[in-house]
């Protein structure tokens, strides 16, 4: 074998070990991320207060996040991937671990905010990086493994969160998360040279960085893919967060009885992420997101009926389903637009989709006022909508095309 032969066999391999490691670190924001939903009533009786109002915890971290990747993706393109990535880490690992000193619900939702904003430069530079690191044609692998590993935090968190109060306390789940994080930095570590080399910094004016916006906003790909990004968030968040609430009340579940109903949420990402992104490659979004879509809204539809609680996990993987066959492919559009500022594109495609999380469990709380019925026809015929006009707004989204589609 070669010197050149043999030097590309090493990059490769070191290239997938890192992007597990990344995998990795998403996993276990993802996991504190979608822990809490699930134990809002158990935090509800910890606090002596309303489910209503520890809902707003919730929002009270996407919200943030959503807005400070924003700034993570800019201060990336000028300062490094590197250095942002491994300070937001650091501050995940300790924010979260600081939450469980909290002695009331606003406290909480104080400790959620700091962390949103401190935590928000991991998973969209690792996305960013994927970008950098594999040709469009073969991101969607890639980018498979990552959305994978936010499915399985999403799997393991909602029903792990309901399990373990019981046993550790929520104090002692905060506690583990954020130890565990710290453990995560102390691996990514090695990779530090890879990934400074992958990306180099970008400066620039802050009339730069709005004609950087604006020119991201201003293609019509740019526009459908941040818009439909931003709703198809709010859908998912809506019905997810409020889900627990939901089985608790039509079915009279405790923690762990929810978490185990739960179990079927990001299954099918955890186990098909990659083969998703796969078929993505060969048969183009354009297929795939329309389904995607669809099953979403079924799947909301399908909690308007009278079912067998032992379905709930059924229910619960065609809603991770529908999620992981459209914001993965997404984010694989968005990995195209960004030019030569690849992290500001990111950071703009996870402040869409977190700020739509945000805003998603807030208005489905809002109208649960009307009553779960409601809510869910409310939020199953918007994704309906949204699944029929993909048919065409997407109809260009087929492999080899990415370069001259504007």
């Amino acid at each position: 074998m070669s010197h050149d032969s043999l030097a590309s066999v090493t990059i490769h391999h070191e290239r997938e070990r890192l992007l597990r490691m990344l995998a990795l670190a998403t996993f276990f924001i993802f996991f504190q991320a979608y822990m809490v939903a699930p134990i809002i009533p158990a935090l509800a009786d910890a606090f002596a207060t309303s489910a209503h109002t520890v809902g707003f915890v919730v929002p009270a971290y996407l919200i943030p996040y959503g807005i400070a990747t924003l700034v993570f993706g800019l201060l990336a393109d000028r300062l490094g991937v590197q250095r942002v990535m491994f300070a937001s880490l650091a501050m995940f690992s300790l924010l979260t671990a600081l939450t469980a000193t909290a002695v009331s619900v606003e406290q909480m939702a104080l400790w959620r905010v700091l962390t949103g904003l401190g935590a928000s430069g991991v998973v969209p530079l690792a996305l960013v990086l994927v970008g950098q690191l594999f040709p469009y044609e073969q991101r969607g692998r890639p980018l498979g493994w990552l959305f994978a590993a936010m499915a399985g935090g999403m799997a393991f968190g909602s029903p792990l969160g309901s399990i373990l109060v019981p046993i550790i306390g929520w104090r002692g789940l905060f506690l583990a998360v954020g130890a565990t994080g710290g453990i995560v930095l102390l691996l990514l570590l090695p990779y530090r040279r890879l990934i400074a080399g992958a990306m180099q910094p970008v400066g620039g004016t802050l009339g730069d960085l709005m004609r950087g916006y604006l020119g991201l906003l201003s293609t019509a790909r740019g526009q459908r893919t941040y818009g439909y990004v931003f709703v198809n968030s709010m859908f998912h968040s809506g019905v997810f967060t409020w889900l627990g609430v939901y089985l608790e009340q039509r079915y009279s579940l405790g923690p762990v009885g929810i978490g185990l109903a739960l179990l079927g949420y990001e299954v099918p990402g955890l186990l098909f992420g990659p083969l998703i992104g796969r078929a993505a490659d060969r048969w183009g979004r354009a297929r795939l997101l329309p389904i995607g879509l669809g099953l979403s809204a079924l799947a909301a539809a399908g909690l308007l009926f009278d079912f067998p609680v032992i379905l709930a996990p059924i229910i619960a993987m065609l809603l991770s389903l529908g999620y992981d066959a459209t914001q993965p492919l997404f984010a694989g559009i968005v990995t195209s637009l960004g030019g030569k500022r690849p992290g500001q594109a990111m950071g703009l495609n996870v402040f869409t989709l977190f700020v739509g999380f945000g805003l998603g469990s807030l208005i489905f709380g809002e109208v649960l006022r009307f009553g779960f019925g409601t809510a869910l026809a409310l939020f199953a015929a918007i994704e309906l909508i949204l699944a029929l006009g993909s048919i065409r707004l997407f109809r260009s989204e087929m492999p080899g095309e990415a370069k001259i589609r504007r």
